[in-house]
């Protein structure tokens, strides 16, 4: 399998994977979205709460503020060595937020979370929590657990996850009347015409959605757009909570993982 990197931030990862299949790709792609984990706030303890919001509604918005994580330095609760439920300073992160509108009515932020451990902090400091009138407050003390998004969407590592086949375009080599017509109605705006000669301008971008085909006024057409049945292009989005690549190797460990486990199943079950 060949891997090469077609685009990477901190936030985004696009890659293209050749030699490789279906079920392959779709497992990882499950795998990042399900398994691969990240902290997540999971208790709220509310001390005083005078805002307009009621404790529960503040306490799920603060779960679906996302969080930076450090996968090296915690442990999923339930692989704990402390075996509590409470947790222990490997399994879990205690937060605080202490906020007060005195001079009129503001919104509190993100920003004003304040964690034990500076590595794990909400990824943007501009996430509004609630907005305070004159003289309300709101105290609270949260704990924040490694979590897998099968379990809640407040701990998938990624905003989106998502891979198709690689395209494959061959376009006329004479000149055409309509080539301007197959290149407008394409929503990606693949295609560009120079000479009454249509060209690809941007491959990766196709989607395979065949309109152009469609649009093409000659029968059959001479347009033709396909794709590679073993390559495909992954496209990772980051919550921020992770990496985009650290949460591809991570899929790529768990695969491994699974399927070593389902190998030993086999073999211990009876002949």
């Amino acid at each position: 399998m060949k891997i090469e990197v077609l685009e990477k931030n901190d936030i985004n990862l696009r890659i293209a994977v050749r030699d490789a299949d279906v079920p392959l790709m779709n497992a990882l792609r499950r795998l990042a979205l399900a398994e691969v984990p990240c902290m997540a706030i999971e208790e709220v303890v509310m001390v005083e709460n005078s805002s307009i919001l009621q404790d529960e509604i503040i306490s799920h918005r603060l779960g679906l503020t996302p969080l930076k994580t450090d996968l090296d330095a915690y442990s999923l609760p339930e692989e704990c060595e402390c075996k509590s439920e409470f947790g222990c300073s490997q399994c879990r992160v205690t937060l605080t937020l202490d906020a007060e509108a005195k001079d009129g009515t503001r919104t509190v932020y993100s920003g004003e979370i304040v964690s034990e451990n500076p590595e794990i902090v909400p990824v943007s400091d501009k996430i509004p929590i609630v907005k305070l009138a004159k003289n309300q407050k709101l105290k609270l003390e949260a704990y924040a657990k490694l979590g897998i998004g099968k379990t809640h969407a407040k701990w998938q590592p990624v905003s989106m996850c998502a891979y198709k086949y690689y395209p494959k375009i061959t376009t006329p080599t004479g000149k055409c009347d309509g080539c301007q017509k197959c290149a407008d109605i394409c929503p990606k705006k693949v295609y560009v015409v120079k000479n009454e000669k249509i060209d690809v301008r941007d491959l990766l971008a196709c989607n395979l959605c065949m309109d152009c085909v469609v649009a093409c006024p000659q029968k059959p057409s001479p347009l033709k757009v396909e794709w590679e049945k073993d390559s495909f292009i992954m496209s990772i989005e980051s919550t921020g909570a992770l990496p985009p690549e650290r949460v591809l190797k991570e899929a790529i460990k768990l695969l491994g993982k699974q399927l070593n486990e389902f190998e030993e199943q086999i073999k211990a079950e009876p002949q």
